[in-house]
C-alpha cells in the first residue's frame, strides 16, 4: 500500500471545494430562488444541495489525487477533469443568476457527458478513482431531471 501524500491530497480536495465555494458565493441566495420556483416531484429541500455538493467535491478531489499519484495519468485525464470542473462552475451561474433554465439544461447535458468521460478515463487509470465519480454522475443525472422539469414548469 502506498503512503498517503497528505499535501497533494489536501490540495486535490481543496481545488474542487474552492471552485464550488466560489460558484456558491457568486450565486448567493440561490436556494431561496430555487424554493420560489414551481418544483417537480422528488425535489429535495434546499439544505440537501450544499451537503451533497460538498461530499461530491471531496470525492472528486480524492479521485483526482488517486489519478495524480498513480503514475499513469496523462494530459487527457487532467484536461477532462479541468473541463468538467469548469462546466460545473458555470452551470449555477446560468441557472440561478441568469435564470436561463433551458440553456442551463443543455449546459448540464454537456457537463454530464464530461463527468461521464472523466469517470471512464479515471477508471482506466485507477479503478477506485473512476468509482468515486459514480455518485457525481448520478447526481448530475438527477440535477438534469430537476433542471429540465423546472424549465418546463417555469
Amino acid at each position: 500500500m502506498k503512503r498517503i501524500q497528505w499535501k497533494k491530497l489536501l490540495l486535490c480536495i481543496a481545488l474542487p471545494l474552492a471552485v464550488g465555494g466560489l460558484a456558491a458565493a457568486l450565486t448567493g441566495g440561490s436556494m431561496a430562488k430555487f424554493a420560489s420556483l414551481k418544483q417537480p416531484p422528488l425535489s429535495p429541500p434546499g439544505w440537501v444541495f450544499p451537503v451533497v455538493w460538498t461530499v461530491l467535491y471531496v470525492l472528486m478531489g480524492i479521485a483526482s489525487y488517486l489519478v495524480l499519484t498513480s503514475g499513469r495519468a496523462d494530459r487527457s485525464a487532467y484536461w477532462l477533469y479541468g473541463l468538467q470542473l469548469g462546466f460545473n462552475f458555470v452551470w449555477p451561474l446560468l441557472f440561478f443568476r441568469g435564470e436561463l433554465f433551458w440553456f442551463a439544461f443543455v449546459w448540464l447535458a454537456a457537463l454530464w457527458a464530461l463527468v461521464f468521460a472523466t469517470a471512464v478515463r479515471f477508471h482506466e487509470i485507477s479503478a477506485p478513482a473512476g468509482w468515486l465519480f459514480v455518485p457525481y454522475v448520478l447526481w448530475v443525472t438527477f440535477a438534469g431531471y430537476l433542471n429540465l422539469s423546472i424549465a418546463v414548469l417555469n
